[in-house]
């Protein structure tokens, strides 16, 4: 299992429950979570996808903080494992 592998579980999984997994790019301002993940009735979250037992980086570990602050979800997601909690969180 790599980070690609759980990527394409997470979109797949995402599409299955009928949302969307957006890649985000942001351009001007560096470490934003890999993607936006949204689903019925306006539910939003941020996906930071990494390795097995990778750490966030320090600026990811302040993007997360600053999206927390606003109100928004914020999942890092290393295993399959971990997609399957999100979609609990987020869907159920």
């Amino acid at each position: 299992m790599n980070e690609v592998s759980i990527e394409r579980r997470l979109k797949k999984k995402v599409n299955e429950q009928g949302g969307l997994a957006l890649k985000l790019v942001s351009p001007g301002f560096a470490g934003v979570p890999d993607r936006l993940v949204l689903f019925n009735g306006s539910k939003v979250a941020f996906v930071e996808l990494k390795a097995p037992a990778k750490k966030l980086r320090a600026l990811q570990q302040k993007r997360k903080k600053q999206l927390e602050a606003l109100g928004f979800k914020v999942f890092k997601i290393d295993s399959y494992e971990a997609v399957d909690r999100m979609l609990e969180e987020m869907v159920l």
